[in-house]
Parts: C-alpha cells; sequence; structure tokens
C-alpha cells in the first residue's frame, strides 16, 4: 500500500517554509468583527502580529484570530504550578473536567496561549486561556474579535470510529505557519486517509492538492491511514524542509522544494525513534551550529534529535525492529512533558502532567 497524504498546495517554492516578515494587514485582510463559531479548541499556532490560528477538528475548520497581543512583554520566564486548577476555577469547574489540548507562544509577546475544552465529552466547550511571566491566567474573551474561517474538505464523519477512536477528533492534528501559508495535518474521509493541507493566508484561495508517500519502518510496510501527530517547518543545510513526526514513531523529511500542485512526492523516513509510542510535541531550534529537534513522547520521555545528518542519511525502507536513523538522546530530567513549544531562541516553554493530575506550566533551557 502506499501511504498518501492529499496536500492542498497553493504555488510551493523552494521558499515556501522560510519564515518572513508578513504584515499583519496582509493576514487580517478580509477579516470580520464578531464572535468566531468555534466547536472545539485544539492544535493552535501563530503567525505574525499576534494572529493566533486555531485548529477545529469536531467544525472541521481552522480559525485566523486577531488578537492584539503585539506589545512585547519583559520575556521572563513562565512558571504556573497546577495551571489546569487556576484555569478550572476560572472556568467555573472541577480539574477533572478540562483538558488542555495545545499549547502555543505568541513570538509578538512572548506570552503563552492554551487552547482547553471544558467538558470532556463531544458536547465539551472550547476556551483559549493566555499566560504571561507574572504568572496571570486570562480567558480570552472571543465576543468581539477580527476573524477568519477556513473549511476543511472532506472532513471524517462526525460519527465515525476506529478502534474506539473519533476520526472527526483527528480532523486536525497540528499547525504550522510558515511564509503566508497554514499548513495542517490531519485526517480527510478519503481513501488514502491521512493528510497535510496548505491553505494560502489569508483564506481566499481555492486548494489545489498533491500527494506524499512515506514508508513506515516500524510496521515494515507503507501505510495510508496514520496521521502526522506533529510537525515543524525547518531548514536543513538551508534549505526549507517538513519535519513531521507519526504514531510508533517514525521521524520524515519532506523537502518544500519538491510540494508542487499535482506532484506525488516521496518523503524521507530518517528515523525510527521506537513503536508503541505517540509523539506529542516537537520544536526546532539551533545550538552550537548544530541543527536539533526536541520531542514529546508518550511513552519514550523527551528526546534531543540531532538533525543536521537528515541531509545525506539514507531513508529507512525496511522493517525496524526498534529504533534507527537520526541519532537521539533522552533528556532524563524531564518528565511527564504532554506540551511544548519555544520561548525564545535559548528556551521552551513546556506543560508538564504530574502522577497527582497536577499540570505545570515550566520554562527550560532548550538542551
Amino acid at each position: 500500500m502506499t501511504l498518501t497524504i492529499r496536500t492542498v498546495i497553493a504555488s510551493l517554492s523552494a521558499s515556501a517554509l522560510l519564515t518572513t516578515a508578513v504584515a499583519a494587514g496582509d493576514l487580517t485582510e478580509g477579516m470580520e468583527r464578531g464572535s468566531p463559531d468555534l466547536k472545539s479548541a485544539g492544535a493552535m499556532t501563530f503567525g505574525p502580529e499576534g494572529v493566533l490560528f486555531i485548529g477545529d477538528s469536531t467544525g472541521a475548520a481552522v480559525f485566523a484570530i486577531a488578537t492584539g497581543d503585539t506589545s512585547p512583554t519583559a520575556g521572563g520566564p513562565i512558571e504556573v504550578a497546577k495551571i489546569n486548577e487556576t484555569i478550572a476555577a476560572k472556568l467555573g469547574t472541577q480539574p477533572q473536567e478540562i483538558l488542555i489540548n495545545d499549547l502555543a507562544v505568541n513570538p509578538a509577546s512572548s506570552r503563552a496561549y492554551l487552547s482547553v475544552s471544558r467538558g470532556r465529552g463531544p458536547d465539551a466547550e472550547p476556551a483559549i486561556v493566555r499566560v504571561d511571566a507574572s504568572g496571570d491566567v486570562e480567558v480570552l474573551d472571543l465576543s468581539d474579535v477580527e476573524f477568519a474561517r477556513a473549511e476543511l474538505p472532506d472532513a471524517p464523519d462526525p460519527n465515525a470510529q476506529e478502534r474506539g477512536r473519533s476520526l472527526r477528533a483527528q480532523a486536525i492534528t497540528d499547525l504550522v505557519f510558515a511564509d503566508g501559508r497554514l499548513f495542517v495535518a490531519g485526517l480527510s474521509n478519503e481513501e488514502f486517509s491521512s493528510r497535510l493541507l496548505a491553505i494560502p493566508v489569508p483564506f481566499e484561495e481555492g486548494p489545489q492538492s498533491a500527494s506524499l508517500e512515506i514508508y513506515h519502518g516500524a510496521h515494515g510496510r507503507f501505510e495510508t491511514r496514520s496521521p502526522i501527530r506533529t510537525f515543524v517547518a525547518t531548514q536543513i543545510e538551508g534549505e526549507p524542509y517538513l519535519m513531521a513526526a507519526y504514531t510508533c514513531t517514525p521521524l520524515v523529511k519532506i523537502p518544500v522544494a519538491d510540494l508542487k500542485a499535482g506532484a506525488h512526492v516521496k518523503g524521507t523516513t530518517v528515523a525510527e525513534l521506537g513503536n508503541r509510542n505517540t509523539p506529542l510535541d516537537l520544536v526546532s531550534y539551533k545550538k552550537d551550529n548544530r541543527e536539533l529537534l526536541l520531542v514529546a513522547n508518550s511513552a519514550r520521555g523527551v528526546m534531543k534529535v540531532d538533525a543536521g545528518p537528515a541531509s545525506t542519511i539514507e531513508g529507512i525502507t525496511s522493517p525496524v525492529q526498534d529504533t534507527a536513523g537520526l541519532k537521539y538522546e533522552t533528556i532524563d530530567n524531564l518528565q511527564g512533558v504532554v506540551q511544548l513549544d519555544r520561548l525564545d531562541a535559548e528556551r521552551a516553554l513546556i506543560l508538564v502532567q504530574q502522577d497527582s493530575g497536577a499540570q505545570d506550566l515550566r520554562t527550560i533551557d532548550l538542551p
């Protein structure tokens, strides 16, 4: 079988993943003012000038919201113990009745944003929470904001399930904004259901499509249904790439220069980070002249991956029993990390799950 990811492309070029200075007016052009009809709030990412992108799997849509949060703060560390308890109190419920879905740092202000579900079932109410270095936790008022909405084509049926998991809940698994495009990973209802979308911002142009093929070494085969769980835009020897992590846990490089409308692109599996594991979040950074990735995992801790050799490493094309490819080290002092994002060039912000059920927001130096 062939893992084909239906990819919405709009004139992607070799520089398509280089984050460029995009004027706020360009991103907010055509936005309406009002209350965005969010059905759920999951994956998030930021564009320039405080524009927040929110994935709404239940509503099969993505939203762009002009937060107005464009004033730089002092840039100190963000430390909030038991933040889930604070959020629950502000939402008028108990900690066990909320779920923190994603974490994103606004580069324009260095404030952190959390997407939250109030409730655990299909009728859970979405909320966005903002946190700054003072530790102040604020529920964002979305009743009168500038926003835009883009509907996702061919989303899974709301009632469709596989192995007891809602397929609609996986319509959006992660978001990345780069060079005026919003990249959206998740599932569709198409024959090759795992897909990656690239939507021009503002949300005006119609989609075009390409396909992507990868090999999953831990399963020893090509697949069609496993979605990208987390991914980043990065550069390898000066060239733009997507680096994507899948369940059980292939790490794949996807050259942006090859992503053209109508093309069939073969992504290269550059690492197998171990099966029986789900990647939770991923950031890229540079340290000591090395291109690095920091990957939080459900069962294998936090890994620091040396991405530099990805430019020349031979792709994995045969079964792998455990791990292979790019070298990594496990950061033993980082336990229980369920979300992370870069706070700045030297630091990351992490959400840590404690055995007690409490969740702490912490700032760490990038290892």
